[in-house]
C-alpha cells in the first residue's frame, strides 16, 4: 500500500436479510470484505424497528467473525423505558458502538414518542450509559430531505454533536463540493468531530435512482443521464460506475476525508474492487 492510501479507515454497511438464504448468502459477503480490514460494520433496520431483531442477529454474528460491529438504533415512536432496556440488551451482547438516528415514522403511527429528534437519543444515551458506546450520528451534505433549509438541517447535526455524539457519517453523495462545503460550514460553527464520507456504489441504475429520489441525495445530471443512456446493459452501467466511484473517492482522500463508509447493498463485488482500486484493505 502506498502512504498516501495507509491509514484511512474504511466501514461497511449491511441490511438484516429476511430470509435463512439471505442470511447464508450475506455471511459469505462479509467473508469476502473482512479482507478489505473494516473498522466496523453497521447494521440497519426499518421503520419503527421493523426488522429489530434480524439486525441484532446480524450485528451478533459479525462480533463473533471478530470485526466491531453497530447496530442502527432510531428512537421515533420509543418510551425512555423501551429505548433504557434495548441500551442494556446492546451492553449484554458486547456492542460498544451505536449508530443513533431519529428513524421514520411508521405509515399509520399516531405520534414521535418520548423522542422527536436524533439529538434527544444521544443525550439518553449518554446520560444512561456515559460514554460506553461510541455513537455515530447521519450528516446530509445535500441537506435532510425533510428539513426546512439547509440553515435548519445544519443546527439540527450541532445538536447531535452537542449532545454527545463522537462521529458522523454522511448520507451518500456523488457531488464531491456538496461535502467539503458541508464539512467547512460545521466547521465554522465549532464542531470538530470526524465527518466519514458515506460512498454508494452504483451496480443499478434504476435502484439508484429510485433510492436517490426517496433520501434526497442527489444525482448530478452528466450522471444520470449516462446511466439512462446504458439501458439495460449492466455491464456498461458497472464499469461507469466503478470510474465514477472511485474518482469521487480518490479526490476525497487527496482533500484529507477522515474515512469512507460504503453502503454495500449486501453485495461485495463493487466495494472490493473500489477499494482495491485505491489501493485500501486487503
Amino acid at each position: 500500500m502506498s502512504n498516501l492510501s495507509s491509514g484511512l479507515p474504511i466501514s461497511l454497511e449491511f441490511f438484516p436479510p429476511k430470509t435463512p438464504d439471505g442470511v447464508d448468502k450475506l455471511s459469505a459477503v462479509r467473508q469476502k470484505l473482512y479482507a478489505l480490514r473494516p473498522e466496523y460494520c453497521s447494521v440497519t433496520y426499518g421503520a419503527g424497528g421493523s426488522t429489530q431483531d434480524g439486525t441484532l442477529q446480524t450485528v451478533r454474528s459479525i462480533l463473533a467473525e471478530g470485526c466491531d460491529a453497530a447496530p442502527h438504533f432510531s428512537c421515533i415512536g420509543a418510551s425512555k423505558d423501551s429505548i433504557r432496556e434495548k441500551l442494556q440488551q446492546f451492553k449484554d451482547e458486547g456492542i460498544r458502538r451505536i449508530v443513533a438516528l431519529r428513524g421514520d415514522l411508521p405509515s399509520g403511527y399516531g405520534g414521535f414518542g418520548e423522542f422527536r429528534y436524533a439529538s434527544d437519543l444521544v443525550a439518553f444515551i449518554r446520560a444512561e450509559t456515559g460514554t460506553h458506546f461510541h455513537i455515530e450520528v447521519a450528516a446530509y451534505p445535500e441537506v435532510h430531505p425533510q428539513s426546512r433549509s439547509a440553515e435548519a438541517d445544519l443546527q439540527a447535526f450541532i445538536a447531535k454533536v452537542q449532545a454527545g455524539a463522537d462521529i458522523a457519517i454522511t448520507q451518500y453523495f456523488f457531488n464531491a463540493d456538496a461535502y467539503f462545503r458541508f464539512v467547512d460550514d460545521v466547521r465554522k460553527a465549532g464542531v470538530d468531530i470526524p465527518v466519514v464520507a458515506g460512498i454508494m456504489p452504483i451496480t443499478n441504475s434504476s435502484q439508484l435512482m429510485r433510492f436517490s429520489d426517496a433520501c434526497g441525495a442527489e444525482i448530478p445530471r452528466w450522471i444520470r443521464t449516462r446511466l439512462q443512456g446504458y439501458g439495460d446493459d449492466k455491464a456498461s452501467i458497472q464499469a461507469f460506475g466503478l470510474d465514477v466511484v472511485t474518482q469521487l473517492c480518490e479526490r476525497l482522500r487527496a482533500q484529507g476525508v477522515p474515512g469512507l463508509h460504503f453502503y454495500t447493498m449486501n453485495q461485495a463485488g463493487a466495494t472490493t474492487e473500489i477499494c482495491r482500486r485505491l489501493g485500501l484493505g486487503g
